[in-house]
């Protein structure tokens, strides 16, 4: 290329005092650019020519010598190869030099001479390749010097234009394109220097802005008859896209841009379909605007639109546009919409439609700054944003008051695209709010003007009289806190695996303050903590200086020393002496002797502690090394409500300690942060106060406090038929009277222990840390062997187990991406985590029994029994057909169930019904990669990241929604959750209660968060001392799910205002374990209990609407699904 090969440039002084070359010597330098025989002869001329101008008269002899009507002239000379090609590299030598060291030759190149760009445009179709890269090279170079704002006001409307000429080339348009692909791509966020960073934003945000003009353009790309053409209008679409910085459009961004591409009715019913099916909680601006509307105007437009994609338009107008709250952007987009509702208002043929028609229209009303009244409107309040006229107007009286322009020939010309120029970048500079980049846009423009020093003068009283404006539109800024002390105050970017988590934030961090960190799941608020904790974090004090502490419940590696030896193994702990720790450990409630009143001993191994029990060992640690800065992760996760309360009050009562927690417990941040940072768009933004406080200023944090799917939906499998079991209430799975001691355990975890699930079970198992809860559910589920008493349960009943730990689930398959994951484990039929239970492996005992010769008493005499091969119902049980071991098939025996179980052969029989079970389950289930994406999908994890990224990269939250997959692939009929909320984000939390409240099989669970507990459980069994008592049946709080806002949900619809209420309590008596219903008093989660009353004839009207709804509902239902038993007293 050309300029790789340009000479360096001379030392320049540019000054107009410098004597002017005559007319011959420049005539002399273009001639031989136009005829030299040598291409580097040509080359070696122009930069000569720049050299000379820039060291005289500088920008102003492209006018004076008209050198640019020259360049024009000879690009456009069809006859002469050699004067085109000079001509691009007359022009690529001032591109590259003039910009750096005349700024103001901006003007001239994209106002006075736009048909330069033009030129260069069409030479892309030259059929000499030299001319073509010479062309490419003088863009390049042009490109290069321009500013973020430059690039957007000053080159991409010339581009623009270009592209919508008929006449141009087809190589031009191309170009014209990547052009456009290019900026866009240079916009997005990076982990450069800050100054690069702060450019990006700049020209993402103005780009953005300008996507109204650009889409129709690039989309105009995507229909052309070249099909070069369209391949590289659809890559510049994507690119667009990408400046979009919005959580709820990006997911549909792929088919709202093949709904351009393919503007068929049926791609825009999908598109549109799926907006309808978004919960907008971000603020919208143009950018979204100007992707969705084209859209949604197609619909409206087109005769054959259908009511109900009419209907879904309508509520996306409404949905959208209540987020829209600058009525600037609403008046640019939205009328291009309010034709189109208004014909759904005036003239949809159903009533409900015309009425969300007018309900949307009343909301555009309003967005754009107009309130409806009669058949007439009047303008309301248009926020103030400032415009180049104004910036022209302060300009052009800070020029005057400072003597005024040079007025050498030409100036006047000049100056008036100039001020026009330079005020448009200026107020976009102001409109940003980056009023930093407003003297650098002014001065090098300038000062060819001015006198000497006055160009700066002038800057810095413009700059100065828009920092008042920009006080007077959003107030002044927060001053920094007096008399606080800073400990941290740094600024950063953060990556992760390939993906960029935060870029060019602040954090400032003041002694004695909690501050709450909020964000999506996958966000990176724990990757962030990690890289503090390890001082990975570039710009954080080190650890000599300001001292952090990682508290997290992980002690796995150190199960077999005792809780005193684990504090002493670390060196920086052990220097507090043993005394300290001893002192500290026994106020988080470690006992220094024996056990006593439920507290553990010091001396007790760290493997045998629950949940809770290690956090608080956790904390201690944190205490004794005498943190500066707590980095709490869950710290609520395994600890029951006194628990909690004692960390809040220790929290609040350390004022010396600082503390950043990431925290899924609503109610924990609201007591104890007296700070936040919101994850926003790649940045930490710091809010004062706690949750509620955020809420406030930004209510799409309302999620934090409700349960919704309005953001994360989970979607959970029918589970499908249980042979024999025709009632939802019959018991599915029992254990009587078991107890069970762990090794070297003083007393047992449980002590004579009965309880029943039945398909309708809503259970929470509630108690205290260490109380035995987690030993009851394995002891359900067939992970551990109880010592005294019986474990039954149905020969086909499947179980979806989640442990209290979860991600023990996934730590042996780290290297493996979760659709791999779920493909080794379910590969053979049968679910490889049940075999791996200790009720399933055999014991040296049953290989014994296995080599074993058995009489079954039927004439044949003792055989071995090598497998079990088949199975059938018999009687009120089951005969399995035995294969002997050394004998021919046609001598198979069938043999019942309780004949082998005499003989010793449980676990042989267990291993055949769990493969039955799961051959039933998955008879629906194709294990291929798109088939397991979608249901990855449906437990709310991106199948992008399912399919490509390895386990040991998720976030702890995603590593749950693995888990939660590989438990649901079967279908279980029985869904079993060890602390369930642990490790979800909120929004992850509101789409598995809506998920599990909507699941048709029985659910199980452990939790101390009362509120998702209560959101979904009537019955509880309390454990205590690892006895079990049973606390009554319960009224479920509705009011804690919030689906309002979500199109469609059963709680939004008027159609079937009890459907919601009618799932979200499958049954009250659904469990039986033990008769009669306690007083709710007594129960430690506080419930009001359900009153019955006299239904009317209203109420049963009702009633038959919400049964023909679910007889419906199983008509669509998966084959062999139980029909819906409608009975008299249901609690609907």
């Amino acid at each position: 290329m050309p300029h790789i090969d340009s000479p360096p440039m001379i030392p320049v002084m540019v000054s107009s005092k410098s004597a002017a070359p005559s007319p011959d010597d420049v005539q002399q330098i273009t001639k031989t650019i136009y005829s030299a025989k040598q291409s580097q002869e040509s080359l070696d001329a122009a930069y000569t020519l720049t050299d000379v101008l820039l060291n005289s008269v500088g920008f102003r002899g492209l006018t004076a010598y008209s050198i640019l009507p020259e360049i024009v002239k000879s690009a456009t000379n069809k006859k002469d190869a050699a004067r085109r090609e000079g001509s691009m590299f007359a022009l690529g030598a001032i591109f590259e030099r003039f910009p750096p060291k005349a700024r103001l030759s901006e003007v001239v190149f994209l106002l006075q001479e736009p048909g330069l760009i033009s030129c260069a445009l069409d030479l892309y179709a030259d059929r000499q390749s030299s001319v073509r890269e010479g062309a490419k090279y003088a863009l390049d170079a042009l490109y290069g010097h321009l500013s973020a704002e430059a690039k957007v006001f000053g080159l991409m409307p010339l581009v623009m234009e270009y592209l919508r000429k008929v006449s141009g080339k087809w190589q031009g348009a191309i170009g014209g394109l990547e052009f456009l692909g290019r900026m866009a791509d240079d916009a997005k966020m990076g982990m450069e220097s800050r100054e690069v960073e702060e450019n990006k934003d700049v020209l993402r945000e103005a780009m953005g802005r300008q996507l109204a003009g650009l889409i129709p353009i690039v989309e105009a790309g995507m229909h052309d008859l070249k099909a070069e053409v369209t391949k590289q209008a659809l890559k510049t679409m994507n690119s667009l896209t990408e400046l979009l910085q919005n959580d709820d459009v990006a997911p549909r961004i792929p088919l709202l841009v093949k709904s351009i591409e393919d503007p068929s009715m049926e791609s825009l019913k999908k598109a549109v379909h799926a907006l309808s099916q978004t919960t907008f909680v971000t603020v919208v601006t143009s950018p979204v605007l100007a992707l969705v509307t084209p859209t949604l105007e197609r619909v409206l437009n087109n005769p054959g639109t259908t009511q109900e994609v009419l209907r879904q338009t309508a509520v996306v107008v409404e949905n959208l546009t209540k987020l829209v709250h600058d009525p600037v952007e609403a008046r640019t987009f939205l009328p291009k919409l309010k034709p189109g509702i208004q014909g759904i208002k005036d003239r949809a043929s159903l009533p409900e439609v015309r009425e969300i028609g007018a309900r949307a229209l009343d909301v555009m009303l309003k967005a754009m700054g107009e309130i409806q009244t009669g058949d007439s409107t009047k303008a309301g309040v248009i926020i103030d944003r400032t415009k180049p006229e104004e910036v022209e107007a302060v300009l052009e009286k800070e020029v005057q008051q400072n003597g005024g322009l040079l007025n050498y020939p030409g100036d006047a010309e000049v100056w008036v695209l100039a001020k026009r120029y330079i005020a448009t970048l200026v107020a976009e500079d102001t409109n940003q709010r980056v009023l930093g980049r407003v003297t650098r846009n002014i001065v090098p423009y300038l000062q060819p003007l001015l006198d000497d020093g006055k160009a700066e003068i002038v800057a810095e009283n413009v700059h100065k009289h828009y920092v008042v404006e920009d006080e007077r539109k959003y107030g002044e800024p927060v001053k920094e806190d007096d008399g606080e002390v800073e400990i941290v105050n740094a600024n950063f970017s953060l990556g992760y695996g390939g993906m960029l988590l935060l870029s060019h934030t602040n954090m400032r961090l003041l002694k004695g303050h909690r501050y709450g960190l909020c964000g999506r799941n996958g966000a990176g608020k724990s990757t962030l903590m990690r890289s503090i904790a390890t001082g990975k974090l570039d710009g954080f004090p080190p650890q000599d200086e300001v001292k952090t502490c990682f508290v997290e419940h992980n002690q796995g590696e150190d199960a077999e020393i005792t809780i005193l030896e684990y504090c002493l193994k670390d060196p920086e702990i052990s220097k507090e002496g043993r005394e300290r720790i001893e002192s500290v450990l026994e106020e988080v409630g470690f006992a220094r002797g024996p056990e006593d009143a439920g507290r553990f001993s010091q001396g007790k191994k760290v493997g045998s502690l629950s949940g809770g029990w290690k956090m608080k060992l956790a904390l201690a640690r944190a205490m004794l090394m005498r943190a500066d800065v707590f980095l709490l992760d869950e710290p609520t996760n395994h600890l029951d409500v006194g628990n909690v309360k004692w960390l809040q009050d220790y929290l609040k009562s350390h004022t010396d300690i600082t503390s950043l927690i990431v925290s899924h417990d609503s109610g924990f941040l609201d007591e104890v942060c007296t700070d936040i940072y919101n994850y926003e768009t790649k940045k930490l933004v710091h809010y004062k106060g706690n949750l509620a406080d955020l809420v406030k200023v930004r209510p799409e944090a309302k999620s934090y406090y409700t349960l919704s799917d309005s953001q994360v939906s989970f979607k959970f499998p029918p589970p499908g038929i249980l042979t024999g079991v025709k009632s939802n209430t019959r018991s599915i799975l029992r254990m009587t009277d078991c107890s069970f001691t762990y090794p070297n355990a003083p007393k047992p975890s449980l002590q004579n222990v009965t309880a029943q699930l039945t398909l309708s079970s809503r259970v929470a198992i509630i108690g205290p840390n260490g109380a035995g809860k987690s030993t009851m559910i394995k002891v359900l589920t067939g992970e551990v062997i109880p010592q005294s008493g019986r474990v039954e349960k149905h020969p086909n009943l499947r179980i979806g187990y989640i442990k209290q730990h979860a991600l023990e689930h996934v730590e042996l398959h780290l290297e493996k991406t979760p659709n791999q994951y779920l493909q080794w484990r379910y590969a053979h039929g049968d679910d490889r985590e049940v075999l791996m239970k200790q009720t399933r492996v055999l014991t040296p005992e049953d290989k014994a029994q296995m080599e074993k010769w058995v009489d079954i008493g039927d004439g044949k005499g003792q055989r071995q029994l090598e497998a079990l091969i088949g199975r059938q119902k018999y009687k009120k049980t089951f005969q399995y057909e035995v294969k002997w071991k050394n004998w021919l098939p046609k001598y198979n025996t069938m043999v019942s169930r309780e004949t082998l179980t005499d003989l010793g052969y449980q676990k042989v029989i267990q291993e055949f019904d769990d493969h039955e079970a799961s051959r039933e389950g998955l008879g629906f289930r194709t294990l291929e990669p798109k088939v397991i994406s979608k249901h990855f999908e449906d437990v709310g994890l991106d199948p992008e990241i399912a399919n490509h990224n390895e386990i040991s990269g998720l976030s702890g939250g995603q590593k749950v929604k693995v888990v939660l997959a590989g438990a649901m692939w079967n279908n279980p009929h029985l869904l079993v959750l060890d602390e369930p909320t642990n490790f979800l984000d909120r929004d992850s939390l509101g789409g598995l209660a809506v998920a599990i409240r909507d699941y048709k099989g029985g659910v199980v669970m452990i939790s101390h968060n009362e509120e998702f507990v209560g959101a979904l459980c009537p019955e509880q069994w309390h454990v205590e001392d690892g006895r079990l008592t049973q606390k009554g049946h319960l009224a479920v709080s509705l009011d804690r799910f919030d689906e309002s806002s979500r199109p469609g949900s059963s709680l939004a619809s008027s159609a079937a205002p009890s459907t919601a209420a009618s799932s979200a309590a499958p049954s009250t008596n659904g469990t039986p374990i033990g008769s009669g219903a306690q007083s709710e008093d007594d129960s430690p989660m506080k419930f009001k209990a359900a009153k019955k009353k006299k239904m009317t004839k209203k109420d049963k009207k009702e009633r038959e609407v919400r049964r023909r709804l679910r007889h419906i509902e199983w008509l669509n239902s998966p084959k062999g699904t139980p029909h819906p038993k409608d009975t008299d007293d249901e609690d609907e």
